[in-house]
C-alpha cells in the first residue's frame, strides 16, 4: 500500500443534543472556568479506535482497553504480549538497541499508532510523534444549557437501613441541552519517517490506506458508538483540506473559524476566507466537505470544496 505524502489540515463538527460528548469525572459535561462546553481528543479519538477495531478487526489497535481471561483490564505489557507474543529476547553489548528496534517494528504495525503516536513505557521506553493531532472540541453553538434528570434503579441498596430500604433507588444523569463542538486535526506524515527509518525493513509509515479509514471514522465514528449516554452524539461534519505535495504552508486552528448560530446553521464563511487567501490557495491540493445535507445546513462553503455525504 503506499505511502500518504500529503499534510493535511481540517476540523471535524460533533452535534450533541439531550446527550453527553465528553462527561468529566463528576459525570457533568466538561466546562472551562467561562462556562463554555468542550471536550477532549480523548474522546474523539477514542470513537476513532473503536471504530477501527469493530468495522476492521484485521488491523491492530494497541491503546484501546482489552480484558484477560478472569475479566481485569490488561496492563500495558499484556497488551502487548496479546498482540505481539512475549517480548523478544537479545544477547550481546547492544541487546537494548535491538530490542528497542524490534519493539518499535511491532508497535508501528498498529494502526492507531500510526496516526496517533505513542509514550511506550514497557520493556523499553519509546515515545512516537504520532502523524495525526487533535485538540480539544469547543462548543460553538451560541447556547450551553446543561441539565440533570433523575433517573429510577431496578434495585434497592441493601446497606440502606431506613424506611425507604423498602424502595428502589435513584440517581441522576447529566446532559447538555444542545452543542455543537468543533475540534480541529492536522496530517503530518513526516512525524513517523525518522522512526520507520530506524525500524528498518519491514516498518509501516503511514499509508494511504490508513487515511482513508481515518476519515471514515472521523465522519462516522461517534455517531457509531451510541452508548446510552451518547446517544444524541453524532458526526455532523468534516472538512479535510489537503495540501499539495512539498508544500511547507502552516495553517492555525480552524476551531474559531467555524461558527453554528441558534438557527444551526454552520457558517464557514472564516474558513472560507482563510483559504482564498492567495497563500493559502496555492497550495491546496483539494478540499472536501462531508455533511448530511438532509439535516445540516452549511452556509459559505470553501471555494472549489467537494461536497460529499457523510
Amino acid at each position: 500500500m503506499p505511502n500518504y505524502n500529503h499534510r493535511a489540515y481540517g476540523c471535524a463538527v460533533i452535534k450533541s443534543v439531550n446527550s453527553n460528548y465528553n462527561a468529566d469525572f463528576t459525570h457533568q459535561p466538561r466546562t472551562l472556568p467561562d462556562g463554555t462546553v468542550y471536550a477532549t481528543d480523548k474522546v474523539l479519538k477514542y470513537s476513532i479506535k473503536n471504530y477501527f477495531i469493530r468495522n476492521y478487526a484485521d488491523d491492530k489497535v494497541f491503546y484501546f482497553k482489552t480484558f484477560n481471561e478472569a475479566m481485569s483490564p490488561r496492563t500495558l505489557d499484556e497488551t502487548y504480549n496479546n498482540l505481539f507474543g512475549p517480548y523478544p529476547q537479545e544477547k550481546g553489548k547492544n541487546k537494548d538497541s535491538v530490542v528497542r528496534l524490534a519493539i518499535l517494528g511491532n508497535l508501528l504495525k498498529c494502526l492507531d499508532i500510526r496516526l496517533f503516536g505513542a509514550t511506550f513505557a514497557g520493556e523499553t521506553n519509546i515515545s512516537i510523534h504520532g502523524p495525526v493531532q487533535i485538540t480539544h472540541g469547543m462548543n460553538r453553538y451560541a447556547e450551553g444549557a446543561i441539565f440533570s434528570e433523575q433517573i429510577m434503579s431496578p434495585f434497592r441498596n441493601p446497606g440502606d437501613k431506613s424506611v425507604d430500604s423498602t424502595m428502589s433507588t435513584l440517581g441522576t444523569q447529566v446532559r447538555l441541552r444542545e452543542g455543537h463542538y468543533v475540534h480541529h486535526f492536522s496530517v503530518n506524515p513526516q512525524n513517523l519517517a525518522e522512526h520507520v527509518q530506524r525500524a528498518g525493513e519491514g516498518a509501516t509509515g503511514l499509508t494511504t490506506a490508513d487515511v482513508e479509514k481515518l476519515k471514515e471514522a472521523l465522519r462516522s465514528g461517534v455517531t457509531f458508538y451510541d452508548s446510552a449516554s451518547k446517544a444524541g452524539t453524532e458526526n455532523e461534519l468534516l472538512l479535510w483540506v489537503e495540501l499539495k505535495e512539498g508544500s511547507k504552508l502552516v495553517l492555525p486552528s480552524l476551531v474559531e473559524l467555524v461558527s453554528v448560530g441558534l438557527d444551526r446553521v454552520i457558517d464557514l464563511t472564516k474558513v472560507r476566507d482563510l483559504l482564498a487567501e492567495p497563500r493559502v490557495a496555492e497550495q491546496v491540493e483539494r478540499i472536501d466537505l462531508y455533511y448530511h445535507t438532509a439535516g445540516t445546513e452549511v452556509r459559505n462553503a470553501p471555494a472549489g470544496a467537494q461536497m460529499l455525504p457523510l
